[in-house]
């Protein structure tokens, strides 16, 4: 049997800055915090993590057209390298 070739995650480093959110199952939208995440893009959709001052630590996945919609507003800035 032929395997199909999967693309691989690739991760990127990035601020939050502005009101972005994540919808866990059917329950109602979360703000994710302003400051720095991690990001790990797939084809269909971003994970985000992040550690918050207390040191909680908190992910959340988000469809790939929210994820660009939230880049293009600037509310998910990338850092460059």
């Amino acid at each position: 049997m032929k395997q199909q070739h999967q693309p691989q995650a690739r991760t990127q480093h990035a601020t939050i800055r502005g009101h972005v959110t994540f919808t866990p199952g059917d329950g109602a939208p979360i703000a994710i915090p302003e400051g720095p995440v991690e990001l790990i893009t797939a084809p269909d959709s971003t994970t985000l993590s992040w550690t918050t001052e207390d040191e909680t630590a908190g992910s959340a996945a988000i469809p790939k057209d929210q994820y660009n919609q939230y880049v293009k507003d600037g509310k998910i800035r990338l850092t460059k390298h």
